[in-house]
């Protein structure tokens, strides 16, 4: 099945948006809007610094999996330092005039979170902010916890197809009644997690710390009156719509373009594509709707019979919005202003997304798995950059997937079961001015598991942790580098991951070429090597056996046959790239060693190299997907929307 754009359709919306005071906040003081919205940022933090702090569990204390964020009570929201879940839940089946201080809301379904909650392991709490009696804003944090039950450890089965399998699923219920903790609901959590008291103390800790922020944020009422606060509130959201007005949506021209891109396998299927397709419009400024974006996602493929479905068109999609708004700032005149601009319900007006009927991967019909949603919505920040690239000639980055869990389960030295999940970055995609970062991350602050604490806690040993040579998309500015980590086993065990991009590449664009894929193999070099699928939940390791996992590398920007070779002699000297790579793909002819210290290169060689490389070299469409695409498709090289 696919859907064509007359087909689509606009989500209805269930939470219109508005503003708390009749001139938006155009009348609050400027110096007062940069103090509360400070103080909002500073509250945000702290609420995070105290989960980190008062945590358990590996995947929020030590990978720092969460995050936290602030809205008010039209349930906007107001911070822009990370992305987070919806209030609109909790206010769907619990009126604001009901709620009490010291209430606290949980949630976790995601199929009753309005769009927030991607998969189960996502819990979510909630506490009402009160001033003179009246909820007036509200604290949320949520994150990725170790169990929420389900087919296998960690719920996350990757061969589920359906949402009964994943764990326990949770509407918006109340936690905390009054300030009381509600135990009989606590006691059905931990009684369905293979992990209790790892899933009590990690909702212990969201608990506490947004009661406090909810407390923080009421001094801020009570400080400046309610009146001026929410002034301030719709002045902040004001600023950021204006300022995406005049800084982003200024620099792509009013016109029409497509794209899209693949998740590759569902768990349950043989490997194929996958289909996410965007239609970007950008409308001008004679439109009756006003200058804005059209995101329509017709030919967007059926929802999977695995578990890669995102449901993606709740609430006018305004999760998602939120979600893709970051792609977005790679418009910005600098990388600094680029690091400047918040990402808060300011967007929202900004972005019309229209949407296929019930039944694609981003508008899936339940009870339909989607604990790998990942797949789905990682790869929708990519063609929102790919689309936008064929909108603004190639300035935007080349492509990255920076996140995937990996994992070993089993019994350690004691013989008490335990689970070691890490969520492993990958290398991000070079950019019109500068190489990609190596080894980044979505989840903001998030990391890599300390060796130092694993070692300590679990059956096994780190014999490496670096860079994956290579990895990066060779290009102009070549593609950030991806993880490659060694871990040897002491005890028998299971290996888990969950990962995409293991066929398909990160693209490279304008020239640039594709990155590695993401590999895992067992027992390297050993009488058992074998290669891991990217998606296993209990791939059995013995003893000594060695996993070692290679990470995604960040696609190429612009053609490698311009790239500096002084920046190429650079990068062998460092072991980012191979002496064969800086042949082969950069035609840099290179002269002397790394062990000896004198490693240079030809000039004239090289430049013979190159012009000979680009005078037998065939017209390229302006993306490159790699081989992998080849496979999947069947022999093609490119798809139709790839050339401009």
């Amino acid at each position: 099945m696919s859907t064509t754009a007359t087909e689509s359709r606009r989500a209805p919306t269930q939470f219109p948006f508005g503003t708390l005071t009749s001139d938006a906040g155009a009348s609050a003081d400027p110096v007062l809007v940069e103090i509360v919205q400070g103080s909002l940022a500073s509250v945000e933090m702290e609420v995070e610094t105290a989960i980190s702090r008062t945590s358990r569990s590996p995947m929020i204390r030590d990978a720092h999996d969460f995050r936290a964020g602030i809205h008010d009570r039209l349930l906007r929201k107001l911070t822009g330092r990370s992305y987070s879940a919806l209030v609109h839940p909790v206010a769907r089946d619990f009126p604001l005039d009901e709620m009490v201080p010291g209430d606290v809301f949980f949630h976790n379904d995601v199929y009753e979170s309005e769009g927030g909650i991607g998969h189960l392991p996502d819990l979510c709490v909630t506490v009402p902010v009160f001033a003179d009696g009246e909820v007036v804003a509200f604290v949320q944090a949520f994150g990725h916890h170790d169990d929420i039950g389900g087919a296998v450890p960690g719920s996350m089965p990757s061969n589920a197809t359906s949402v009964f399998e994943e764990g326990l699923m949770v509407p918006p219920i109340k936690l905390w009644d009054a300030g009381k903790p509600v135990r009989s609901a606590l006691a059905i959590m931990t009684r369905n997690s293979r992990m209790p008291e790892s899933l009590a103390a990690d909702l212990d800790a969201e608990c506490s710390a947004c009661l406090m922020g909810a407390r923080r944020l009421g001094e801020l009422f009570e400080r400046y009156g309610r009146e001026t606060v929410e002034s301030c509130f719709d002045a902040i959201i004001d600023n950021t719509t204006r300022t995406y007005q005049r800084e982003i949506l200024s620099k792509i021209p009013v016109g029409t373009w497509t794209w899209e891109d693949y998740a590759e396998h569902d768990g349950v299927d043989d490997p194929q594509l996958h289909t996410q397709r965007i239609t970007l419009t950008r409308t001008g400024p004679d439109d009756p709707d006003g200058e804005r974006l059209i995101l329509d996602f017709a030919g967007t493929s059926p929802q999977a019979k695995g578990p890669i479905n995102h449901c993606g068109d709740y609430s006018d999609g305004v999760f998602l919005k939120k979600w893709l708004a970051p792609i977005l700032r790679n418009l910005a005149d600098t990388p600094e202003r680029m690091a400047e601009l918040d990402v808060n319900e300011g967007i929202v007006p900004l972005i019309e997304m229209r949407f296929p009927p019930k039944g694609t991967l981003l508008t899936p019909e339940f009870p339909a798995p989607t604990n790998a949603r990942t797949f789905v919505i990682l790869r929708l920040l990519g063609v929102l950059a790919g689309v936008v690239a064929k909108a603004v000639d190639g300035r935007m980055p080349a492509d990255q997937e920076t996140i995937r869990y990996t994992g070993v389960y089993g019994e350690d030295a004691q013989g008490r079961p335990y689970l070691m999940r890490e969520v492993l970055g990958g290398g991000s995609g070079g950019r019109y001015y500068a190489d990609g970062e190596d080894t980044i991350h979505v989840v903001p602050d998030s990391r890599n598991l300390p060796t130092e604490f694993t070692e300590s806690r679990f059956p096994f040993v780190v014999e490496r942790l670096g860079l994956a040579q290579d990895s990066g998309g060779p290009g102009k500015f070549r593609g950030g580098l991806g993880y490659e980590k060694h871990i040897r086993m002491l005890k028998d065990a299971h290996f888990m991951s969950i990962a995409d991009r293991s066929i398909l590449a990160c693209w490279g664009v304008k020239g640039g070429k594709a990155g590695r894929p993401f590999e895992v193999v067992v027992d390297p070099g050993g009488p058992n090597e074998r290669e891991v699928d990217a998606l296993a939940d209990a791939e059995p390791i013995k003893a000594g056996e060695t996993i070692r996992i290679r990470t995604t590398g960040g696609g190429g920007w612009g053609d490698p046959l311009e790239r500096d070779p002084d920046l190429v002699v650079r990068d062998v000297r460092w072991g980012k790239v191979s002496a064969d790579a800086a042949r082969d793909h950069y035609c840099v002819v290179l002269t002397g060693s790394v062990d000896d210290g004198d490693l240079a290169y030809d000039a004239d060689s090289t430049r013979g190299a190159r012009a000979a490389a680009a005078a037998s070299g065939e017209e390229s469409a302006f993306f490159d997907r790699g081989p992998g695409y080849v496979r999947l498709s069947g022999g093609g090289t490119a798809a139709d929307v790839d050339w401009l």
